[in-house]
């Protein structure tokens, strides 16, 4: 089956960031051509007694999650009448019901749990455990309380680049969505000087410091080597720790897109300091990208 096939799936369980993750997803859903898979997950089989999903047929949880999906699943058809949806209400535990589920999903979106000041810096232990081991791009509705993929606020796509070629596989995605909304792709390297780190002062700009970034140019350019000709690149290389420019990038970003390493023999994804710090903190919804390590 292609990835055009394949649903864009959904996690949700009726709170409001799900409900926004519902509504951006309707949107990516009609920018893709491509039908939406709500999913609701929930262990309700280990509370409910027998008895009592005898009487009513069914456990009472699960009612209400059928009602969760079915409420969600009108809101798409709301906002986005031509996009297809299908619903699922599965008696697992969330993470590994959605993991499994992104074995079989072109991508997945997630809301972020959190309120207040402290709680929205942080990401529901849900959202950080399938991103870090889903089988697809996993996008986490971060930041702005914006609810729609377009139009953006910002009208740009943020990429963050790293060193390996197999960051390839987050520079496509990131390339097709900017494609998609037609906006700009803004390609970021960072990178630093390591003499600059072993002072209290900074050194002057000097050869060491040129050669640094020459490379990061070169870094940027090979992997922008085969974004297509109908997309318009911004190219960026900024001196400092790959996390703080990727956040700093956030707040001009629509959607932040990076790399996550698979290594071979292991369970799903290893999110590295980067992808897990914009997961936490960017400003603007992230795209965790598997590639192969």
């Amino acid at each position: 089956m292609s990835t055009r096939e394949l649903p864009l799936v959904v996690g949700v369980d009726g709170s409001e960031p799900s409900l926004r993750a519902v509504d951006w997803a309707a949107d990516e859903g009609a920018l893709r051509g491509m039908r939406l898979r709500l999913v609701y997950a929930s262990l309700w089989e280990r509370y409910e007694g027998t008895a009592l999903a005898n009487d009513l047929g069914k456990p009472s949880d699960q009612l209400m999650a059928e009602d969760i999906v079915e409420t969600a699943a009108r809101r798409v058809r709301a906002r986005r009448p031509g996009v297809e949806v299908t619903t699922g209400v599965l008696p697992e535990e969330p993470e590994y019901a959605l993991v499994r589920e992104s074995r079989t999903a072109a991508a997945m979106v997630l809301g972020s749990r959190g309120r207040g000041s402290l709680a929205e810096a942080l990401l529901g232990s849900v959202s950080v455990t399938v991103a870090g081991h889903a089988h697809c791009p996993v996008i986490v509705l971060r930041g702005s309380h914006e609810n729609a993929a377009v139009p953006g606020t910002h009208g740009r796509v943020v990429v963050g680049v790293g060193e390996k070629p197999q960051d390839a596989a987050a520079m496509r995605f990131a390339a097709e969505e900017a494609r998609r909304r037609g906006v700009p792709l803004e390609a970021v390297r960072a990178w630093r000087c390591p003499g600059r780190e072993v002072t209290d002062h900074p050194l002057p700009p000097g050869e060491p410091v040129r050669l640094h970034e020459k490379r990061a140019a070169e870094v940027l350019e090979a992997a922008l080597r085969d974004i297509p000709a109908d997309v318009e690149v911004h190219r960026r290389t900024v001196e400092g720790h790959a996390r703080q420019v990727l956040l700093d990038a956030s707040a001009d970003g629509d959607l932040l897109v990076v790399g996550a390493r698979r290594r071979e023999g292991h369970y799903g994804l290893q999110l590295g300091r980067v992808a897990h710090g914009v997961l936490h903190h960017a400003v603007c919804p992230v795209a965790v990208v598997p590639r192969k390590a």
